[in-house]
């Protein structure tokens, strides 16, 4: 670059910001007009589990279907069938950082009916590198949300062993609106 290609570039960049930093969080649906959030303690709501973890060894899969799930569901999540509606990235965060940010996120997904998700973990080399531990703990932390009914590994361009696809349950609201569609069809 000489110096006359700087300047135009400087020029031209002059009024230009940052975009903010939102590489976690990748919100796939166009976000719903919301209320004004009031300040809430996340810590007093958060009721995931810390202390003592089982790791899970990388050859185990994580899979969980809850009690009366269907195993079609739980194959279809497998397969990649479902369309993702949200995604998160917890690649080379702190343990605690990713207990917060993953309620944050579930909560967030129930409030906006979001019903398949994916979360990206990262993949380790052996059981006690850090991204098996994250990878542990979600297997923990995921079966403690009412509202999770099944997750599994997620396929391979989506992530593969280092990401993995959850199913939400549906909220009352988008069960009664599915009601709502299929009686306008019927009549």
């Amino acid at each position: 670059m000489n110096l006359d290609d700087r300047d135009l570039f400087r020029d031209a960049m002059e009024d230009v910001t940052p975009l903010k930093d939102c590489a976690n969080i990748h919100w796939l649906k166009a976000p719903t007009p919301k209320a004004p959030r009031q300040p809430v303690n996340e810590e007093m709501e958060n009721f995931l589990t810390r202390g003592y973890l089982d790791i899970v060894p990388l050859n185990e899969p994580l899979e969980y279907k809850a009690e009366g799930i269907q195993q079609g569901v739980l194959d279809k999540l497998r397969l990649g069938k479902y369309k993702l509606d949200a995604s998160l990235n917890l690649l080379r965060q702190p343990v605690e950082s990713c207990r917060q940010t993953l309620f944050a996120f579930i909560m967030e997904a129930r409030k906006d009916n979001l019903r398949n998700l994916l979360i990206v973990h990262g993949k380790g080399r052996e059981d006690e590198s850090h991204a098996n531990i994250v990878r542990s703990y979600l297997a923990r932390w995921l079966r403690q949300f009412d509202d999770v009914q099944a997750f599994c590994i997620a396929q391979p361009h989506h992530g593969g062993s280092g990401a993995i696809y959850v199913g939400m349950r549906k909220t009352e609201q988008a069960r009664l609106d599915n009601r709502e569609r299929h009686a306008k069809r019927s009549r």
